[in-house]
């Protein structure tokens, strides 16, 4: 969706509360990008706007620019605007760059000139300004682009005419731009100002401020020297005498933003706020809640899942369960998938997903040693089932099996979750019953409102052979006690060979997750079935490997031998032995309980009640 188009769709109402959006700028190494892209998702939830993406020219950064903006739309459900050069730029990069906006569904395209060469001489790139990038991108691609442009409210450094700088704005603007996006900036006055003389020379379109939050001092006093920007006095009073306690300055400097963005917002030219994050989130995020935004622009999800922005999968109407923590991967191995928006399964040759073998690189987003910190080397059992407690208790931010943190979701579970676990019995994924919550409901609601939301409980696990065929058991004498004609409790159960046992037909579907909404049919978006079941097999076990081979590669690393380093190889082959253990013994289990009305929660666990793995 066009960025203009978010901006009036936000403020069509007289009361409707300020919007706001994020900039971030490209990592330099892998497992930045990956570590960037965590904090994109949990920033999803502050529901911005819109997102942007510096361009970085050159090398394997240009080209990353274009892949983190296919995965924020595709795989973030982020609408997302792509910074784009043309400073020393060769028409194939800019043409590959807008083809591949174009085919991720992006729509926004920021046109900047660039930094000209450091040697001071001419620009060897096909465009020489800023306004013959918008006019290219206009004639290829007509309207499909909403394109932001660049202002210096303080002047240009390279133009001391302010007269004349304002003059090569309004020519940005007549030649196809949008929207503005201004420089950083510390006085408000001026600001506004420059607002004012905007709007007298028949500048029309929307005038979004560049909010850089206040970290340290030094970045700050650094940042503002760079730029040739104003700074207050008042800012010098606050902050100089604190500028070598980096909190103070932090908590201090907030205060002054706050004072500033709220400026902003009552004056009549801005109603919505960009923030240069500089890839962080707390300083950005005490902002926002200084001005109360937070809460005014929760996000109200059209799915109970992230709803993709990729023109490919705008039909997507269903998913299966077993990726709800793995979005990444389930996006990619459904990249060709011509059955999701039907929700179709039933034939066992559709090529319905890819393999593990076609997902690009290795499952486990972390480096080793980033794995190492996070897992450490589980030493039995026990180990691994107390990294999965500290997980539900909020001491770990991720598993192999779940890219986030924990969710608000599981609260009403979240103690038998933790007993499951302490018995060795390895959660994977779940979620409690619900039986006609309002689609409003902060922690489990989705769609239009005015609704009803429901669920069946979903446990998923991994579990030894021999409690396995236990569990089994059990769940065929519950269903042969009760008085329907289902089975109350179905599961799929399967090792790594893919030896399956289940309770299912092979073309059972079966919804998990459904919304009840005025005027409509019943929405059933989250299914459990055999073929994406089996599917997920393959990733869950792999996980395994990944994981002992990451555990290799930390102990290859090491070069001294002694007495430490023996220890440390020791550990860790005896936690590859744990998870290969795991990897040639255990099922990966699930179970859904069809009757959500009674015993709600329960039926489940009590299945466990008398079994203890690790006794």
């Amino acid at each position: 969706m066009k960025i203009t188009d978010k901006l009036l769709q936000a403020h069509s109402e007289t009361e409707s509360p300020a919007s706001f959006s994020f900039e971030f700028f490209t990592p330099k190494t892998s497992q930045g990008v990956q570590n960037l892209y965590d904090r994109m998702d949990r920033m999803y939830n502050l529901n911005p706007l819109f997102i942007d993406i510096t361009w970085n020219a050159g090398g394997r950064l240009s080209t990353l620019t274009t892949e983190m903006v296919q995965t924020t739309q595709t795989v973030l459900g982020l609408e997302s605007c792509m910074h784009l050069t043309c400073t020393n730029m060769s028409l194939e990069i800019i043409d590959q760059a807008l083809e591949n906006a174009f085919k991720s569904g992006c729509q926004n395209i920021l046109a900047l000139r660039g930094d000209p060469p450091l040697d001071g001489s001419e620009s060897t790139g096909e465009f020489k300004y800023a306004k013959d990038l918008i006019k290219y991108i206009k004639k290829n691609y007509g309207d499909h682009f909403n394109i932001g442009i660049a202002a210096y409210p303080e002047g240009h450094p390279e133009e001391p005419n302010a007269d004349s700088t304002l003059k090569y704005l309004k020519e940005k603007q007549d030649v196809g731009g949008d929207f503005i996006v201004t420089q950083m900036f510390y006085d408000v006055d001026l600001f506004i100002q420059w607002c004012k003389d905007c709007r007298e020379i028949g500048i029309t379109i929307p005038i979004i401020p560049g909010i850089m939050p206040i970290s340290n001092y030094a970045s700050f006093m650094r940042r503002a020297t760079w730029s040739e920007i104003n700074i207050p006095q008042k800012f010098h009073d606050v902050l100089d005498p604190i500028k070598d306690d980096d909190d103070k300055v932090r908590t201090e400097g907030t205060k002054l933003m706050i004072e500033l963005c709220q400026i902003l917002l009552n004056s009549k030219y801005v109603n919505h706020l960009h923030f240069y994050t500089m890839n962080l989130e707390k300083s950005t995020l005490m902002i926002l809640e200084g001005l109360n935004l937070i809460e005014k622009n929760q996000v109200n999800d059209a799915q109970p899942w992230r709803k993709s922005l990729n023109p490919n999968r705008l039909n997507e109407s269903v998913r299966p369960i077993f990726w709800q923590n793995r979005k990444f991967t389930y996006i990619t191995r459904t990249a060709n998938w011509d059955e999701f928006p039907n929700g179709r399964w039933g034939d066992s040759k559709s090529p319905a997903f890819g393999t593990v073998d076609t997902c690009d690189g290795e499952l486990i987003r972390h480096s080793p040693k980033k794995a190492l910190d996070l897992w450490g080397k589980p030493q039995s059992l026990k180990d691994l089932s107390n990294l999965v407690i500290s997980y539900l208790n909020n001491k770990l931010s991720c598993l192999p099996w779940s890219d986030g943190t924990v969710t608000d979701e599981i609260n009403s579970i979240k103690p038998k979750l933790i007993e499951l676990n302490s018995k060795g019995f390895i959660t994977i994924n779940s979620q409690p019953s619900i039986n006609g919550l309002p689609s409003s409901d902060p922690t489990f609601g989705w769609g239009p409102n005015f609704g009803f939301i429901y669920q069946k409980q979903y446990l998923e696990f991994l579990c030894s052979s021999k409690y396995t065929e236990i569990l089994i058991k059990k769940i065929d004498e519950l269903n042969s006690e009760n008085n329907f004609n289902f089975n109350t409790l179905s599961y799929y159960a399967v090792n790594s060979n893919g030896d399956l046992v289940t309770n299912t037909k092979s073309n059972d579907v079966n919804a998990v997750t459904w919304g009840v909404f005025p005027g409509k049919e019943i929405v059933q978006p989250t299914i459990v079935e055999k073929i994406s079941f089996l599917a997920w097999k393959d990733e869950a076990f792999r996980l395994l490997k990944e994981w002992s081979t990451i555990l290799n590669k930390n102990n290859l690393s090491s070069k001294e031998k002694n007495e430490e380093n023996d220890q440390q190889s020791i550990d860790i082959e005896n936690s590859k032995h744990l998870l290969d253990s795991v990897y040639e013994d255990f099922y990966l289990i699930n179970i859904v309980d069809n009757n959500f009305v009674t015993h709600q929660n329960e039926r489940i666990f009590g299945l466990f009640s008398d079994l203890n793995a690790l006794a």
